[in-house]
Parts: C-alpha cells; sequence; structure tokens
C-alpha cells in the first residue's frame, strides 16, 4: 500500500499509532460522545493537514493511526488535538462556556509509535480492538 503524500519540495508517508486516556482512566468514551468526538478528532487532525487513517474510540482509551506531514511534530499535533477536543467536549457536554482550558478530560501523556512498514498489522490491531469493543457492547445491551 504506497499512501505517499507531499508538500511543495516533499513527498512523505509519516504514520503514527497513537494511544491516549482520559484522566483516571474513566471509562466516559460512550454513547453519544464516542460517535461525535470521532468526527471531532479527524476535523482537528486536518486543521494540522493531519489525517486519521484508522481509529477507534474503546470505553477509557483512545486509538488512530494518524498521518502527520514532516513539518510537524508529533507532540504538536497529538497536544493540539486534545487540547481542543477536551475544550470542545466541555463546551457541547459540560455546560461550560468561553474561557474554558478543557484541562480536565485527558490525562496528560500518550503513546506513540512509528507505523512505517508494520502499518498494516497497526491497522489490524485497531480493528480488532474494534470488533472486542462491539462484542462487549453487545453483552451490555442483554445484561
Amino acid at each position: 500500500m504506497d499512501d505517499r503524500q507531499s508538500l511543495s519540495h516533499t513527498v512523505w508517508d509519516c504514520k503514527y499509532h497513537v494511544v491516549w486516556i482520559p484522566k483516571c482512566r474513566r471509562k466516559v468514551l460512550y454513547g453519544q460522545l464516542r460517535k461525535y468526538l470521532g468526527e471531532v478528532l479527524r476535523e482537528l487532525a486536518r486543521q494540522k493537514e493531519s489525517r486519521v487513517v484508522e481509529g477507534h474510540l474503546m470505553g477509557d482509551h483512545v486509538h488512530v493511526l494518524l498521518s502527520i506531514p514532516p513539518k510537524y511534530a508529533v507532540s504538536q499535533v497529538v497536544g493540539f488535538t486534545k487540547g481542543k477536543s477536551a475544550i470542545h467536549i466541555a463546551r457541547v457536554y459540560g455546560g461550560q462556556k468561553k474561557n474554558f482550558t478543557g484541562q480536565n478530560f485527558w490525562a496528560r501523556g500518550y503513546f506513540v509509535s512509528t507505523a512505517g512498514r508494520d502499518e498494516e498489522s497497526v491497522r489490524e490491531y485497531i480493528r480488532r480492538h474494534e470488533e472486542e469493543d462491539r462484542k462487549l457492547d453487545q453483552l451490555r445491551i442483554f445484561e
């Protein structure tokens, strides 16, 4: 699979597997928030000229495969995405208005790994997590 992209003087294919969690690993990424947050993360990545190649929101963490141009640091894109999404969540779901910094939703750190030539196994890992999560959701419905 050749997903090379280009900037004015660069041809690149930089993908990163990124995982982060809500504070205290609270299981808050369910229901309406879960559906809504996927679109928010895609839009925020687009604002940094990046894109979410693959992603899944688990109950207590987020898995994404991000394609980030080499002119941005991974920490810059992830920090921007986590910060702006926390503010957005607070405004829409927390009842907060202007000037909320969103510091109470995501935990400080994150995990990142380059996908490189191992991209297909990372995609498969994320899909497998998604399938397991669907099975758990089905079990919760019948409990």
